[in-house]
């Protein structure tokens, strides 16, 4: 008998009508104007829980303890989450998704559309496929540990490589848990009388690396207060991830909707159309003859791992004119770590401005991190560095 597809599961109704009333899900809801003028002294030492409150405008923190829904120790939250969130667990039965996304330029219009297709056997056979037009991108991975891609086009755009981990791996991984290098810290906002556990992630000071500025939050997950749901997830305080009209599929967690902005503005947005049961022997899970085959795939990692990593940092020369014109934020850089701990193909995801973009790739050109290592062996790795720079200091 075909087992239950995705879709609103009687448990999970009360979350989408929370989620249609509350600022947690609301795309109106808006936080951290990004007009330069924010940007003074006083802006590097406001903490990330400036944001979340001010995306947040109506929630107000009323305790420093969860509700009695989820346990109260914040890294109990993520491991009561976790097993909801493990869609690589290989008790599931195959199953294959397909999701349309928009991408958006710097002025938050829409762009191209694409879609994404996924198809899941087992922890070892996999493929990912984003197609838009112009370009195509996809990767199977087989039993026998390799894994072949076949690209047309250009390559894929920073949010199109987040909507995969976006959509099946949404939680911080036990790498970036680290209680050695990452703080949490558990506390509530409230709105309309209901409580909402937030956890951020606070990178700890290691010796023998280079200080990172400001000393604030990494990310911020924030939970539905009686489910171990992730409903928004804060990037350094700013890029924010909303997952709605949460759905159940083979006992675990998926977002139909994933809006992610900065400030006033849409960066990414996708829609799952279908999630449903597939064959094993799905030919689509063959590679196509003409596609490349690797031994050692590129990893993706996140902002805090790869700050764990970097042993050398340049910091950035402010622009004389950025400074006259009063110019201030956070640069976000998409770029990939070889082998051999340099850094190359850097892409800007958010900038205040075209020079501090510029001042803040030339820095990172300089950085050095010690190898990733994958198995026992360095692999290149795909992350996100950022770039602050506030009048009087910059890092």
């Amino acid at each position: 008998m075909p087992r239950e597809g995705a879709k609103s599961c009687g448990c999970l109704f009360r979350i989408i009508e929370l989620g249609s009333a509350n600022p947690l899900a609301l795309v109106s809801a808006r936080f951290c104007g990004f007009h330069a003028i924010l940007f003074r002294i006083m802006r590097a030492l406001i903490t990330s829980v400036f944001c979340l409150t001010a995306f947040l405008p109506c929630l107000g923190q009323t305790a420093d303890t969860a509700t009695p829904g989820l346990p109260k120790d914040p890294r109990a939250i993520f491991a009561a989450a976790a097993p909801f969130y493990n869609f690589n667990d290989a008790t599931l039965e195959p199953w294959h998704l397909k999701a349309t996304y928009q991408l958006y330029d710097q002025d938050g219009k829409p762009t191209e559309k694409g879609t994404y297709e996924y198809w899941w056997v087992s922890p070892k056979v996999y493929r990912s496929t984003w197609s838009r037009p112009g370009a195509t991108h996809t990767v199977w991975h087989t039993a026998d540990g390799t894994h072949s891609f076949k690209v047309t086009g250009e390559g894929l755009k920073f949010f199109e490589h987040e909507l995969k981990p976006a959509l099946f791996s949404p939680l911080p991984s036990k790498v970036e848990l680290d209680s050695d290098k990452i703080r949490l810290d558990l506390q509530e906002k409230s709105s309309k009388g209901v409580n909402f556990p937030c956890i951020s992630l606070t990178a700890l000071p290691q010796q023998g690396q280079p200080d990172i500025l400001p000393p604030n939050s990494i990310s911020t997950y924030c939970f539905d207060p009686q489910l171990p749901v992730l409903r928004v997830g804060f990037t350094f305080g700013e890029v924010v991830t909303r997952f709605n009209n949460i759905v159940k599929y083979q006992n675990r967690f998926l977002a139909r909707e994933i809006l992610i902005s900065y400030g006033e503005r849409l960066l990414f947005s996708a829609r799952v159309d279908a999630v449903d049961d597939m064959d094993s022997s799905d030919p689509a899970l063959t590679p196509a003859p003409d596609a490349t085959q690797v031994q050692a795939p590129k990893a993706q990692i996140g902002s805090a791992v790869s700050v764990g990593k970097l042993i050398k940092k340049q910091a950035p020369v402010y622009p004389e004119l950025a400074k006259r014109l009063y110019q201030q934020g956070k640069v976000v850089i998409l770029a990939t770590i070889g082998t051999n701990g340099r850094i190359h193909d850097q892409e800007v995801v958010v900038a205040p401005s075209e020079l501090l973009a510029a001042a803040a790739m030339q820095a990172v050109s300089q950085w050095r991190y010690s190898p990733y290592l994958l198995n026992g062996q360095p692999v290149e790795v795909d992350t996100t560095i950022n770039v602050f720079f506030v009048l009087g200091h910059s890092s």
